[in-house]
């Protein structure tokens, strides 16, 4: 049966585009979705989040308030991100976004939200997009022409319930993954910021702080060592060795797609530039004191990034993880065009040491969480490639439902 060839405009009930200036945000309040919070995967990611005072709220949702179930997308700037508001969702829109509203009587909205991945509807995008000086754009008033491939509604649903368990994995193992690393985080501040560590009460305090604690500097238990200076011109797509550098470092995850490789390691690289899965890394660079975990392997540390080592690993982790921590990277931080964070002197930076045995008592009791973290987020990379193979293969019609 040959799917039906519609324009857009005739399968939702409105198109409505974002502010076309920027709110005053604020410390709390709704959430006001910016283009940052789109992720390249098609989810909303509200663990870098502006809010806007909700008394100002009804100013910024004249044009429309965003309710679950309604499609976002990027039309300026960053194009072909697109992502479902959820059903609790309350806030605004930023500028460059707009949404659709499905109708679901003509198209089912999730087979909408897929089908805005598929090759034919890039294409179809592509073709209209309009080249400015600095920005690139979708242009809002021939959204509505542009044409869609539609299955009955049957089909649809099917499409969209075959796809969408591989997203709801993915989402819950990200709940998992935020509640494994908020517990780690719990840990840490009880233990060592709290002093609450097991046993504390018999503990004699010495010179203010427990005995068998010392204030030490970061680099004697801990290093960071830094990556090697790849020469573009051995790059190589068909190489098996990835290359990381600073944009696969974001907050809390490793985005291990977006590398460039090599064929060959160089023989100068130094050993610990080659990565295994679980090594801790470290934005230098730009938004310093980013940390992740690696996840896979066949991976090389590229320069403006830092391993973390050392033979307390969770403990390290949670270490640069906390908030003081990050805070107290960026003061160190330095450069004029953007920031720079120094290994050296990062290692120089003074902190309280706990006692070996706390120490141990700790990387026992994280280590199964770490462990948990990076097998979750492996089911993830599974769960999206799975994903992505089957999605063109059920738009084109390829896979009968």
């Amino acid at each position: 049966m040959m799917w039906e060839k519609v324009k857009i405009g005739d399968v939702y009930e409105g198109l409505y585009d974002g502010p076309h200036a920027t709110p005053p945000t604020s410390d709390d309040g709704a959430i006001f979705l910016g283009i940052s919070n789109i992720t390249k995967d098609g989810h909303i990611d509200l663990s870098d989040i502006k809010h806007i005072n909700e008394n100002d709220l009804p100013k910024w949702t004249k044009r429309v308030t965003p309710k679950g179930g309604d499609i976002v997308f990027s039309y300026e700037a960053t194009l072909n991100l697109y992502a479902i508001i959820p059903d609790d969702f309350w806030g605004c829109l930023g500028r460059r976004m707009a949404l659709i509203r499905p109708d679901e009587t003509k198209a089912h909205g999730k087979y909408l939200y897929y089908y805005f991945f598929s090759e034919e509807w890039r294409s179809t995008v592509s073709s209209h997009i309009i080249t400015g000086a600095t920005v690139d754009r979708i242009p809002i008033a021939k959204f509505p022409e542009f044409i869609i491939s539609l299955p009955p509604m049957e089909k649809q649903h099917k499409i969209a319930n075959i796809l969408s368990n591989y997203d709801d994995l993915i989402v819950n193992n990200k709940k998992q993954i935020k509640i494994l690393e908020e517990a780690a985080q719990r840990l840490y501040k009880d233990w060592f910021v709290d002093l609450h560590f097991p046993g504390y009460e018999d503990v004699e305090i010495v010179d203010g702080v427990p005995d068998g604690w010392t204030f030490t500097t970061v680099d004697s238990f801990i290093k960071l060592q830094s990556g090697y200076a790849f020469k573009s011109n051995s790059f190589d797509n068909t190489g098996k060795f990835k290359i990381v550098t600073i944009k696969n470092v974001q907050d809390g995850k490793f985005d291990g797609n977006n590398v460039n490789r090599i064929v060959e390691i160089p023989t100068k690289m130094p050993s610990h530039c080659k990565l295994i899965e679980g090594d801790t890394l470290l934005s230098l660079t730009g938004n310093v004191g980013r940390i992740c975990t690696v996840i896979g392997n066949d991976y090389l540390l590229n320069q403006r990034v830092a391993k973390i080592a050392s033979d307390y690993p969770c403990y390290a982790y949670c270490l640069f993880s906390s908030k003081k921590m990050f805070h107290d990277m960026n003061n160190l931080a330095n450069g004029a065009a953007q920031q720079n964070l120094s290994p050296i002197r990062t290692g120089q930076m003074q902190i309280l040491k706990p006692s070996k045995e706390v120490l141990i008592m700790f990387e026992e009791m994280t280590k199964p969480l770490i462990d948990k973290k990076i097998l979750l987020n492996k089911s993830m990379i599974t769960a999206a490639e799975a994903r992505d193979r089957l999605l063109p293969k059920l738009m084109s019609g390829e896979i009968q439902v």
